[in-house]
């Protein structure tokens, strides 16, 4: 069974649910809205990181096509996002620092703008989202395909 967690706070010992009913409101009301914030920030992420898993779990369980590209899809989704979120800026400005160094090149600056900026942030979803479709599509079929061979 559960073991109840115990803590010692003044001076007596408080199981975890005495600790939250004598917390001050807004504390409790400020722990809420920082879990929501950090979930609604990373909604996406955490979705494709779930997809990421039970794909990886079909896998496992029985190897398939269509499971793979899920699989290969959740992961480009969630690159795709952290690209678009934590790396695409650094990335930009690292690149045109080592490209442009004495004289300026503006057409070094718009090539890597269009590729680094304005493709991969595009084009990493539209990939991921097309592996996606194409699985699921694809297992449709192999199902439809083998109900049709039975009858």
């Amino acid at each position: 069974m559960g073991r109840l967690a115990l803590r010692y706070t003044k001076g007596k010992f408080m199981s975890e649910s005495e600790i939250f009913t004598t917390m001050p409101a807004d504390l409790k009301q400020n722990i809420f809205y920082t879990v929501l914030f950090i979930f609604m920030h990373n909604f996406a992420a955490i979705f494709y990181g779930i997809g990421i898993a039970l794909s990886a779990l079909l896998l496992f369980m029985r190897p398939s096509r269509w499971g793979i590209l899920l699989l290969f899809g959740f992961i480009i989704l969630l690159f795709g996002f952290e690209y678009n979120k934590h790396i695409v800026e650094p990335l930009k400005d690292q690149t045109l620092n080592s490209l442009i160094t004495v004289q300026e090149h503006n057409k070094v600056r718009r090539a890597v703008n269009l590729v680094l900026v304005k493709g991969l942030p595009r084009g990493l979803p539209l990939l991921g989202w097309t592996l996606v479709t194409g699985g699921v599509g694809l297992y449709i079929f192999s199902r439809t395909n083998k109900k049709s061979r039975k009858n």
